[in-house]
């Protein structure tokens, strides 16, 4: 687990020791430095001594070359086990005595250094000058002593420094476990009345408070919150009471007005149906009685009665057609919608044979893009673009060379299918009237129709969720929208 994963009394327990652990590892650092400082000195205080009586005592012995006194001199060191070697020089610099009486060749210097006290390859070593008087200068007197001394004190200091650091960190530990829950205990009660709160979204508890430091501060203002939260629940619950309140009420209206728009639905099925059978009947008698009036009357006719019967006949006609549209403008409205994929450059050519199977009278170029797809009613798509097809066929009836294109186009990102003619086209300022049901804007004596079939259009458009609009330039054409 990592430090930063640990609880947090461990992690203040871990600090309080580290602490207390630095600052006696400094301190015991520099009891062991100072002691071994000390000791040093001292040690090289009494080499000194000692040389410097062994110099007096042997001041006979170098003014008189007798090499025995100085052998019997240097050998009194054999008692301090420390002594590593001694030697007298003469005052031409040659050994007079050692000690041992044979030494090893490292140990005993070929001729006197300069004077003084030093330590040297694990050794104190100290030359001393031998003199009678002041001023007359007998010889030199070297020593050696081990430094198992000071091995030995700086041993003994670490060992006293080590257990005094494992007792300290011991009564360390037991004060950082005892003082460490004054600060973690406010923070673990925060931690867990935050985490009950949560878990059981229930707002009523509070932190317990331990005192009036930063954590009792931190502490009330904790519970506030839980105050405020709670408070904010109870609104929203009492607001969401009232929202079901009203979401059943407006339920309750909403099922009463579909079924006054069912009911109205039926009464509006059995008025098409009425129109459609009712008032057949009476436009198939005008425009039959008609007809057999201009097949056997014709002769008992003037001009103008023939002609006053043809207008009957048309008008009936359109009438007929008429309903037939408004019929299709209510079906649209109700068909339920069933999606799948549309191949509509296909339909589109399908559309484009049957109009040119039923006016073969007409030529008009129509350019049909392969490939335009979409996810819609097919039955639905094909009412629109019938009906674009055959008004871009219909609006190019006076132009020399029609054309009626279709294709699509890509629009920030949505797929725009576009219908255009060089037909009759429109004023713009009149375009807010192309998709209302009997809104024409042309005549019947130019073009015919009965101004259902856009607003038809317009329905099927957004039932599926779509838009459709258009541009025309007067005799130049027009040009239709629409997106899916």
């Amino acid at each position: 687990m990592a430090i930063r994963d640990w609880p947090i009394k461990r992690k203040l327990t871990a600090i309080l020791l580290l602490i207390s652990g630095l600052v006696l590892l400094l301190t015991s650092a520099a009891f062991v430095t100072y002691e071994v400082v000390t000791f040093r000195q001292t040690i090289r205080s009494q080499l000194a001594t000692r040389s410097r009586i062994l110099a007096a005592n042997s001041t006979a012995a170098l003014a008189f070359a007798n090499e025995a006194d100085a052998r019997e001199i240097l050998g009194a060191l054999k008692y301090d086990p420390h002594m590593v070697a001694a030697a007298l020089y003469d005052r031409n610099g040659r050994i007079l005595a050692t000690y041992p009486a044979a030494p090893s060749a490292d140990l005993i210097p070929a001729a006197p250094q300069p004077d003084g006290y030093r330590f040297e390859g694990g050794r104190l070593v100290g030359f001393t000058p031998v003199a009678q008087g002041e001023n007359q200068r007998l010889g030199t007197l070297y020593i050696a002593s081990d430094t198992k001394a000071v091995s030995d004190a700086l041993r003994l200091s670490g060992v006293i420094a080590i257990v005094v650091l494992a007792i300290a960190m011991l009564a360390a530990y037991a004060l950082a476990a005892a003082l460490q829950g004054r600060i973690s205990a406010p923070i673990l009660a925060l931690a867990e009345t935050a985490t009950a709160a949560s878990t059981r979204q229930d707002y009523s508890l509070r932190a317990p408070k331990f005192g009036e430091d930063e954590l009792g501060a931190l502490t009330d203002s904790f519970n506030q919150m839980l105050g405020r939260i709670e408070e904010q629940k109870q609104e929203l619950q009492q607001h969401a009471t009232r929202l079901e309140q009203r979401v059943a009420e407006r339920t309750k209206e909403l099922e009463r007005r579909a079924l006054e728009l069912q009911a109205a639905n039926s009464e509006l099925d059995a008025f098409a149906y009425s129109v459609s059978h009712d008032l057949r009947a009476p436009l198939r008698s005008i425009d039959g009685f008609s007809q057999v009036l201009l097949e056997d009357y014709a002769a008992q006719l003037d001009q103008a009665g023939r002609d006053s019967l043809q207008r009957v006949r048309a008008a009936s006609q359109r009438m007929a057609t008429l309903i037939d549209d408004l019929l299709k403008l209510a079906r649209v409205t109700r068909t339920e919608m069933r999606t799948e994929r549309v191949d509509l450059s296909g339909m589109a050519r399908e559309i484009v044979l049957d109009i040119q199977r039923t006016s073969p009278d007409r030529q008009v170029e129509f350019a049909i893009a392969p490939g335009l797809e979409a996810q819609g009613d097919s039955r639905l798509l094909r009412v629109v673009l019938d009906n674009l097809l055959r008004n871009g066929w219909k609006y190019t009836g006076k132009q020399p060379q029609p054309r009626v294109e279709f294709t699509a186009v890509d629009e920030n990102g949505d797929r725009v299918f576009v219908v255009k003619d060089n037909g009759a086209g429109f004023d713009m300022k009149y375009a807010d009237k192309l998709f209302g049901v009997f809104q024409r804007l042309h005549s019947s004596a130019e073009f015919e129709g009965t101004g259902v079939g856009l607003a038809t259009v317009r329905r099927i458009i957004n039932r599926h969720g779509g838009r459709i609009w258009a541009e025309g330039i007067v005799d130049q054409g027009a040009t239709f929208y629409f997106t899916l």
